[in-house]
């Protein structure tokens, strides 16, 4: 026998003389206080987020949340979330781990239901909002498995909404607008949360497309740019109006918001109808 042979022997001789070496095994317990059988009690929170923004709470009229049966279509659960927007600070400033909550840090609006179900149950969840603001209202919805007694809480199930809440204010909405007069265009532009959006806030207006359109017969005749104006917090521009005989039906204004980096988008228009021209007045004799 060689020498590497017997040192190749005595090491394999002295390790199967060890006693054997035993792991503990790392695995999930199961959940022993819930009953094998049975409907169990499974609360489900949702919580409805302006994409990019905070939560929709009562200043916009909050959300209406639907919570449907997949394979029966019947409806477990619907309501209106309510609430506060949540901290503007926490939510948009804070830097946190991708597991730790965002909305639940803080109070926040949310829809909160419990749920008898006796089997694991695919549901669809769908949102709509924000409820005051109904040529801005947004849908989504999502599908998810509940575990009968496994609760969804803290910042539960987050569903996005997409677009902002653009207001012309000015001309309003009732006032006929006089041929060629040289006419001041206003609007607002918001978050779905309500959060105005401004230059250099956390929804700054720099990044953002907003523009005005006037629109005769349908076709758009002028494209306006817009400026932020601090004292009324709106975007504005001025323009003047065609002539009667070019819009014997009158003109829509048009005012655009578009973030291509997020895909929020919003809009609104109004009809005006116009008048003749002012006439110079007479001097008297």
């Amino acid at each position: 026998m060689t020498r590497f042979s017997f040192v190749s022997f005595r090491l394999i001789s002295s390790l199967s003389l060890l006693p054997c070496l035993t792991f503990p095994a790392h695995s999930q317990q199961t959940p022993s206080i819930i009953p094998l059988n049975g409907p169990q009690a499974t609360t489900v929170l949702v919580r409805v987020v302006a994409h990019g923004a905070m939560v929709l709470g009562r200043e916009v009229g909050g959300a209406r949340i639907t919570i449907t049966d997949v394979t029966t279509g019947q409806v477990l659960a619907t309501g209106v979330q309510q609430g506060e927007a949540g901290d503007q600070n926490q939510i948009m400033r804070t830097p946190r781990m991708m597991e730790e909550p965002i909305y639940s840090t803080r109070p926040s609006a949310a829809f909160t239901t419990t749920l008898y179900i006796q089997q694991p149950t695919p549901v669809e969840i769908s949102a709509e909002g924000p409820l005051a603001y109904p040529g801005a209202i947004r849908k989504t919805s999502q599908t998810l498995l509940l575990i009968p007694g496994q609760d969804l809480t803290q910042d539960g199930i987050v569903l996005h909404l997409h677009g902002y809440l653009v207001q012309i204010e000015r001309p309003k909405l009732s006032e006929a607008l006089i041929a060629r007069d040289d006419v001041k265009l206003r609007a607002s532009v918001r978050t779905l949360s309500g959060s105005l959006v401004r230059p250099h806030g956390d929804w700054d207006s720099r990044k953002i497309r907003i523009y005005g359109e006037v629109l005769i017969n349908e076709r758009t005749v002028e494209r306006l740019q817009m400026f932020y104006d601090e004292g009324s917090r709106t975007f504005e521009t001025s323009f003047f109006v065609p002539s009667l005989k070019e819009v014997p039906d009158g003109i829509i204004l048009r005012v655009i918001a578009i973030d291509l980096a997020t895909g929020n988008t919003g809009m609104d228009q109004v009809n005006y109808s116009v008048l003749s021209e002012r006439l110079p007045s007479q001097p008297a004799r």
